[in-house]
């Protein structure tokens, strides 16, 4: 990942953006800590998709509804 400073980078947003736009990742820094990562938002979108299902998934192996259906689950809530 290449990494450029704040100023740089305003600078030169232009062509960080199109650099980013053939897939590169780019860091950007303040006073030498990163503060943010330009990277191509169709691919950041998958990823967080993707991450996204992953953790339903664990949470499914962790908890149960303990023998209850989704729709008795609503209509107990309505009670309230």
């Amino acid at each position: 990942m290449h990494t450029v400073g704040s100023y740089e980078a305003k600078t030169h947003l232009s062509s960080l953006l199109e650099r980013v736009s053939r897939g590169e990742k780019i860091a950007i820094t303040k006073h030498g800590a990163p503060v943010a990562v330009l990277v191509p938002a169709g691919k950041a979108a998958v990823a967080d998709r993707k991450a996204v299902v992953e953790a339903i998934m664990e949470f499914r192996k962790e908890n149960s509804l303990r023998g209850m259906s989704v729709r008795e689950m609503i209509e107990e809530g309505r009670r309230f």
